[in-house]
């Protein structure tokens, strides 16, 4: 008979199937991602990509400029899935890229509500917000907590949702 303690780990590296196996240490190793999210910031700032009123005029079907954007993010992923697929493309650290198959659950559309409704509300979705507050909108402070404690209620009530 199994503890707690060990199926939560088998659980955990069900989960992670991507992580990596090498470790970095220090503070400067994680510079390249800092250089990367910058990037990906300023890009955000001059497209437009974090204005409230593009994500408004969305909500409201009166633009079509950020399905533009959604869209051609979706051809991308997919097509770069399908080149790691096809290539057996690895990681820079030389380690494979393992895709697994995802099932499909309705706690997918009530988590996928829930999200849009908060965008909706607040005009930000994750990956903007640090933008945003980069750019001094510092209300926005109040949603990047918001999501914070959305994140920890979903981990603390997780096994009872439907998945």
């Amino acid at each position: 008979m199994e503890n707690k303690e060990s199926i939560e780990v088998r659980h955990q590296d069900a989960m992670c199937t991507n992580e990596s196996k090498q470790s970095e240490i220090g503070v400067f190793s994680n510079i390249k991602y800092l250089i990367v999210g910058i990037a990906f910031g300023i890009v955000f700032v001059k497209a437009e990509i974090i204005s409230w009123f593009r994500i408004q005029e969305m909500f409201r079907l009166q633009s079509f400029f950020m399905y533009g954007v959604i869209g051609t993010a979706i051809i991308v992923g997919m097509l770069s899935i399908w080149l790691i697929k096809r290539f057996n493309i690895k990681t820079i650290s030389g380690e494979k890229i393992t895709i697994e198959n995802k099932t499909f659950n309705k706690g997918q559309v009530y988590g996928g509500l829930i999200f849009g409704i908060g965008w909706a509300i607040t005009g930000a979705c994750p990956g903007p917000l640090f933008a945003q507050i980069g750019s001094g909108f510092l209300a926005v402070g109040v949603t990047f907590i918001s999501a914070i404690a959305g994140t920890w209620v979903y981990g603390y009530f997780r096994d009872k949702l439907p998945h």
